[in-house]
């Protein structure tokens, strides 16, 4: 049976290689089967904002980012999130933060990045 799997990124992927990579750990989850969904917290929410000038590993950013498309990976960022730097292709939910820690709460699996 699929499980539930939330894959919270909150590193600054401008600092480091593990945002991107947690990225395409969540794309592998969500091409089985795996119901996953991913959210972005801090300065984490830079993965979606099409400027990738300054992110670690942002040349396999740009690979994986059409198959996060296509395949409409569910995001979750905060309310308080500016959505005029979020790219609006991409399947974005917006919540409060009680909402996201509830939603956390709520699923089978947490993967922490």
């Amino acid at each position: 049976m699929a499980k539930t799997v939330v894959v919270v990124i909150r590193e600054d992927p401008t600092k480091t290689h593990r945002p991107v990579e947690a990225l395409r750990i969540a794309l592998g989850l969500v091409a089985g089967s795996h119901l996953t969904t991913v959210v972005l917290l801090g300065e984490a929410i830079r993965l979606l904002s099409g400027d990738m000038e300054d992110i670690v590993d942002a040349d396999i950013l740009e690979k994986y980012l059409p198959s996060i498309h296509h395949l409409n990976v569910p995001f979750v960022l905060s309310r308080n999130t500016d959505r005029s730097l979020i790219d609006e292709k991409f399947h974005v939910r917006y919540e409060s933060e009680d909402e996201i820690r509830s939603f956390i709460h709520s699923v089978n699996r947490v993967l922490v990045f």
